[in-house]
């Protein structure tokens, strides 16, 4: 048996060493079908910098324009704007604004592409519901850290449909209690007079997850930066917050006991995973955990999840803890689809990602943003008002002004509100809340905003109707026109 183990700053092993066992069973292909989209999606946006790389080294030469277009259409797959390239014969070209508006054209073709052809639904999305009825629960919450390699954490990391799995990202997995109280109150209306997602006098709960991270390679370095690198730190904060929402619905509503908690660790290197699993009264140390090396270690190649169930029950046993066994067999779930993504990084990045720092395209802030399912792609900031969310945003800022700002390129953020468009006036609600935000970063950031160094883009999109975004606004008026 494994010993128990406490949340420590370990040493880093060699790419891979702590999976000595041979692959699981790739479900008809999913870990290539998976990377296939990953890596279409971001050397796309890879692209950029070596298009405009190329574009700069003849920007003084004659035909510049009609050259720039056929390098951007090799590259892109799209035209830059004419009045960005028009006048580089007595100017040297804006790189800057060329670069935030193929970010955003680039983020809208792949958004545009997720929701007309569903790449990432999964074949077995459609028995979820029925899975964590039989496990227990009727909703699954998660709040992950809002840093951009968290972003895969719901299909890739823990393979769960993205459709039937509510993500709100925070900075340091700190969620807004009263955000996830309205959302529970929600749904047990819904249960309450619809039986949606099933009765209200089912005997199932609301699963409320946090996801925090850290980095065996760079404990001290990159490791959650709004918890200063700190994995115990960023666990106890998780857990404080998970703990206040559970004490927050038995004071308001009187049924605690409705409520369950789910504390996981990521390390960001490999995408290994670590779960704090609940004791018999609902109780969870921030120290004690089982983590999917133990898993992986003690699991054959193939195992089946009764199998899997059994080993994970096994490693709780031995640190004194007995979860439900409803608990237990969602877990046991997490833990086999993990070892999918373990063995996902194994394969396609020996191991470990090369980016194992910040790599993020732009800053995502409001309410949406199904479609980013990539690790390392956005960093979120999800908020109704820039006051409330100024934590989150002032870190992202932090990060952007190290990746771009330090390299004399714009920050791109792009502003988002989802609305429901069955609501009457939904959809100008969503709008004016896109230009409040949008004048409210510009105030909060008013120096990098002054110099050029920070540009936005509005969209709303109507999730009722799964519907493509819809672009309302730009800070690039070209030529007197908002070209998205």
């Amino acid at each position: 048996m494994q010993r128990a183990r406490t949340v420590m700053r370990p040493s880093a092993p060699q790419a891979g060493a702590a999976y000595k066992v041979g692959y699981r069973s790739d479900r008809g292909g999913e870990n290539l079908h998976l990377y296939r989209y990953e890596q279409k999606v971001k050397q796309a946006f890879a692209n950029i910098e070596l298009c405009l790389k190329g574009i700069s080294g003849f920007q003084h030469e004659a035909d510049f324009s009609r050259r720039a277009q056929a390098v951007a259409r090799e590259y892109l797959g799209f035209e830059l704007p004419d009045v960005l390239l028009a006048d580089a014969w007595i100017k040297s070209v804006d790189v800057g604004q060329l670069y935030v508006w193929c970010v955003f054209e680039t983020f809208r073709r792949m958004s545009d592409e997720f929701f007309t052809d569903k790449p990432l639904v999964g074949l077995d999305d459609e028995n979820f519901q029925a899975f964590i009825e039989k496990c227990g629960f009727h909703t699954v919450d998660v709040s992950p850290c809002a840093d951009g390699r968290l972003a895969h954490v719901i299909r890739y990391v823990l393979r769960l449909p993205y459709k039937s799995v509510r993500r709100k990202s925070y900075a340091g997995a700190m969620f807004d209690i009263d955000d996830s109280l309205q959302k529970w109150v929600e749904t047990e209306m819904l249960r309450y007079r619809e039986s949606r997602p099933n009765s209200v006098d089912a005997a199932t709960r609301y699963l409320k997850a946090a996801v925090y991270h850290y980095s065996t390679s760079a404990p001290d370095v990159e490791g959650c930066a709004a918890h200063g690198s700190d994995a115990v730190k960023a666990a106890e904060g998780a857990l404080s917050r998970l703990q206040a929402f559970q004490q927050g619905v038995e004071n308001s509503f009187c049924c605690g006991a409705s409520i369950d908690l789910l504390l996981i660790g990521i390390d960001t290197d490999n995408d290994a995973i670590r779960i704090h699993l609940s004791d018999a009264d609902g109780g969870i140390d921030a120290v004690r955990y089982v983590d999917c090396s133990d898993v992986y270690a003690v699991a054959n190649a193939g195992d089946t999840s009764e199998e899997i169930y059994n080993v994970v029950a096994g490693l709780a046993q031995t640190q004194g803890i007995a979860p439900a066994e409803g608990m237990l067999r969602f877990v046991a779930k997490l833990f086999h689809s993990n070892m999918l993504q373990v063995d996902y990084v194994r394969e396609y990045y020996n191991g470990r990602y090369e980016d194992i720092g910040h790599q993020e395209r732009f800053i995502g802030m409001g309410i949406g943003f199904e479609e980013i399912q990539l690790r390392n792609l956005t960093y979120f900031a999800y908020l109704k008002t820039v006051e409330e969310g100024a934590r989150d945003l002032d870190v992202g800022i932090k990060i952007f002004s190290q990746l771009n700002v330090s390299r004399g390129l714009p920050v791109p953020v792009v502003i988002r509100n989802d609305y429901h468009g069955q609501v009457p006036g939904a959809r100008e609600r969503a709008v004016d809340r896109c230009h409040q935000l949008d004048a409210a970063l510009k105030h909060r950031f008013a120096a990098l905003h002054d110099k050029g160094m920070l540009h936005t883009l509005l969209m709303v999109r109507d999730c009722h109707a799964d519907a493509c975004v819809e672009t309302v606004g730009c800070s690039l008026a070209l030529n007197g026109q908002e070209k998205h």
